[in-house]
């Protein structure tokens, strides 16, 4: 990556909370580039012959977490990826640096490998947690599917064990970051655009700040 260092925002909460239709529009407005852990585990998988393929299903399906070393790994190319095609294409760099990480880190593992290995590359602004209802949140991942998401966990069964690994992994993740002062906080039970106009709020407060 560049000399200068990427700045990063983390995307936290359930399943169902809206992090990637969020991130889409945060990306669109403020020139931040989406890197969704989830969607990059979900492509390693599908690539043929991916030595981490099988393994990354397996979690998947029972709603647990990917060894960290694969998911930083996933994620640092992502992110040398995209700068890269900039340079190479010639195209403006505006926007190269800067990255919403959807869906990590999603447990101290996580955390701790992410330390271990990117800390010292990238600067962490901030981490947005958009909290939602757990039924709320399961009613809607369960939509999603009936309208073919093609996702193989979005079921309830799944469902529920992924709501679990979050209460229990990564709530403690987003209190971390509170003893920070790094967490901010979105209620998520509402419409898309409702939901939108708090996060408008909050990064036009937040640029300010920057």
């Amino acid at each position: 990556m560049s000399a200068l260092k990427p700045n990063v925002i983390f995307v936290l909460g359930p399943p169902g909370s809206g992090k990637g239709t969020q991130s889409l529009n945060i990306c669109r407005d403020y020139g931040y580039v989406h890197l969704s852990a989830g969607d990059l585990l979900r492509e390693e998988r599908n690539t043929p012959n991916s030595q981490y393929g099988e393994l990354i299903e397996h979690h998947i399906r029972n709603g647990t977490i990917v060894p960290v070393e694969i998911t930083c790994k996933l994620i640092e190319k992502a992110m040398q990826k995209h700068v890269q095609n900039k340079l190479n294409t010639g195209d403006n760099l505006f926007g190269s640096g800067r990255f919403l990480i959807d869906g990590f880190p999603r447990n101290e593992d996580n955390l701790d490998g992410w330390t271990r290995s990117m800390s010292d590359n990238v600067n962490v602004q901030f981490v947005l947690f958009f909290n939602c209802d757990e039924d709320i949140c399961v009613d809607r991942c369960l939509k999603r599917g009936a309208a073919g998401s093609g996702r193989s966990d979005d079921n309830e069964e799944s469902l529920r064990k992924r709501m679990n690994t979050y209460v229990k992994d990564t709530l403690p993740i987003i209190q971390y970051y509170e003893k920070l002062n790094l967490v901010k906080k979105v209620d998520a039970a509402s419409s898309p655009d409702s939901v939108y106009e708090s996060v408008k709020k909050l990064f036009d407060s937040s640029t300010k700040e920057l």
